[in-house]
C-alpha cells in the first residue's frame, strides 16, 4: 500500500468561493496578476508560475439543463511523478519527492529545463515556468506547513468540506465512502485517477466537462514513464499492468 499524504477533493461540494485559491496565494506570497474579463467568472484564465492553484469554471448542459461545474485545479502529486523522472534527466535534482509525504517539489534547478513545455513534463499540464527567473512552479503540498503538523493552506480555508487532507489510506477510504453516497443519486459519479495520484477528485460529470486535463489517459502515463529510464523497472511494470488492466475494463 502506498504511504504518505493525500488530498480528497469532493467536487460535488465546491461552491467556487475561491477561498483555497486566495489562501494559496497568501501563504506562498504570490503576487496578483493583471487580468481582464473574458466573459467568465474564472479569474485568471489559466495556471501560471504566480497562480499555482486555480478554480476553473465551466458551464455545461446536462439533461437539458445548464449547470455550473467547478474544478479547483492543482498539482496532483503523482505516485510516480513523470515531471521528476523527466526533469531530472535534464537537470539534477530539478524535481524532488519528499519520502515521508510523497509531495512533489520543484527546485530552483528547474530553470535549466528551458527547452521543455509543461505538457512534456506532466500528463495534467500543471507546472508553469516563470518567464523572468526561468524557474518552474506548482503546488508543493504546502510541505512547510504539513511537516509541522498543519493543514495545507487551501484545505484550512475551505468552508464547505470540498478540500480534505490526511494519510493517503484514510483519504482513499473517505473518498470511497463519499463516492458510494453520491452514487445513490448519481450512479455515474467517479474518482479521478485514484491509483496514480495524491489529489483524488470526486466528480459527478464527465471529465471533459470540468477541464480537458482533469484526468490523464493511460497512453500519456505510459509514454511519459517509458521516456524516463530512471523509473525502477518493477515500478514501471506495475504501473503498466494497472494501466493495461484499466484499458481492458473500459
Amino acid at each position: 500500500m502506498v504511504k504518505g499524504k493525500a488530498f480528497f477533493v469532493d467536487l460535488t461540494l465546491c461552491t467556487a468561493c475561491r477561498g483555497c485559491q486566495v489562501a494559496c496565494k497568501q501563504w506562498k506570497d504570490l503576487p496578483a496578476e493583471h487580468t481582464r474579463n473574458v466573459g467568465s467568472h474564472q479569474n485568471p484564465q489559466d495556471l501560471s508560475s504566480k497562480t499555482i492553484r486555480l478554480v476553473r469554471f465551466n458551464e455545461v448542459k446536462e439533461d437539458g439543463k445548464l449547470k455550473w461545474l467547478f474544478f479547483p485545479e492543482q498539482c496532483r502529486h503523482c505516485i510516480e511523478p513523470p515531471c521528476k523522472y523527466i526533469g531530472n534527466m535534464y537537470a539534477k535534482d530539478a524535481v524532488k519527492q519528499d519520502p515521508a509525504t510523497g509531495a512533489v517539489v520543484m527546485t530552483d534547478n528547474t530553470k535549466k529545463l528551458n527547452r521543455l513545455e509543461s505538457w512534456e513534463l506532466c500528463p495534467y499540464n500543471v507546472p508553469r515556468r516563470d518567464e523572468e527567473t526561468g524557474i518552474w512552479n506548482k503546488c508543493d503540498m504546502c510541505i512547510n506547513r504539513v511537516t509541522k503538523g498543519m493543514l495545507p493552506a487551501c484545505v484550512k480555508s475551505c468552508p464547505t468540506g470540498t478540500m480534505n487532507f490526511g494519510d493517503r489510506d484514510e483519504m482513499l477510504a473517505l473518498a470511497k465512502k463519499r463516492l458510494a453516497e453520491v452514487q445513490k443519486t448519481n450512479p455515474d459519479a467517479y474518482l479521478a485517477d485514484p491509483e496514480h495520484v495524491r489529489v483524488i477528485y470526486l466528480c459527478e460529470s464527465a471529465p471533459e466537462n470540468y477541464h480537458k486535463t482533469l484526468v490523464a489517459s493511460a497512453e500519456q502515463h505510459t509514454t511519459m514513464l517509458a521516456a524516463a529510464p530512471k523509473v525502477k523497472n518493477v515500478t514501471r511494470r506495475g504501473m503498466m499492468k494497472t494501466l493495461l488492466g484499466k484499458n481492458e475494463q473500459a
